[in-house]
């Protein structure tokens, strides 16, 4: 159903919803993180599981992802579940973000902001697939933080130095970071400490 969601925190500065990634749920250490991290920063922070990934937790068996069209379609539902009584902010990790990036694409009105938390520019090592992944993204004119780690192998530093962004867009580094924004032991950076920053640029960041 695309009534479930859970938040926490209040709406005093906005609603914030994120999908999650393809491997992993809403129930993750890293979506629970930015949800409780974004609560404190006065933002309600919304959750939700795409079917294929309810569907996993039902019965225990590990299945891919659904196509987009099927993704899109719940994520829509999720919005207007949601409701825009207060501003809204979508986004999400990896697939999650690359699905409300899509949205805000084609459907400019669907929010006021837009979260990409590790976007998947191309897969690792496959990057003919980047156009794929980076065409839609100049049709997007809604104020967008783009939070990435450095050593990402979707797409870290050396690929978006050469990549040009839409003018509405920021970008916050996680110094270090892989995909999850994950860190090795001797940058002297941690994981949490990675998500932390993130959520605060998140916070700090002129939306509305």
């Amino acid at each position: 159903m695309a009534e479930n969601f859970t938040s926490v925190g209040t709406p005093d500065r906005g609603r914030i919803l994120l999908a999650h990634g393809a491997g992993a749920g809403s129930d993750s250490a890293y979506m629970q993180a930015f949800a409780t991290g974004l609560a404190a920063h006065g933002f309600q922070a919304i959750l939700f599981d795409f079917p294929y990934m309810a569907l996993r937790k039902e019965t225990g068996r590990r299945r891919p992802p659904d196509r987009a069209p099927k993704l899109l379609a719940h994520f829509h539902n999720v919005i207007k579940a949601v409701g825009r009584s207060t501003p809204l902010i979508i986004g999400g990790k990896s697939m999650g973000g690359r699905m409300a990036s899509l949205i805000m694409a084609e459907t400019p009105e669907a929010a006021d902001g837009l979260v990409l938390l590790g976007y998947p520019f191309h897969p690792p090592g496959k990057p003919e697939k980047l156009t794929e992944r980076t065409a839609h993204l100049s049709a997007i004119t809604a104020p967008t933080l783009l939070v990435q780690g450095t050593r990402d192998t979707f797409g870290g530093v050396d690929l978006l130095e050469k990549l040009t962004l839409p003018s509405a867009w920021d970008i916050h580094w996680a110094p270090d970071g892989d995909h999850s924004l994950k860190p090795r032991k001797k940058s002297g950076h941690t994981e949490a400490g990675n998500w932390q920053k993130a959520v605060e640029a998140i916070a700090a960041k002129n939306w509305f």
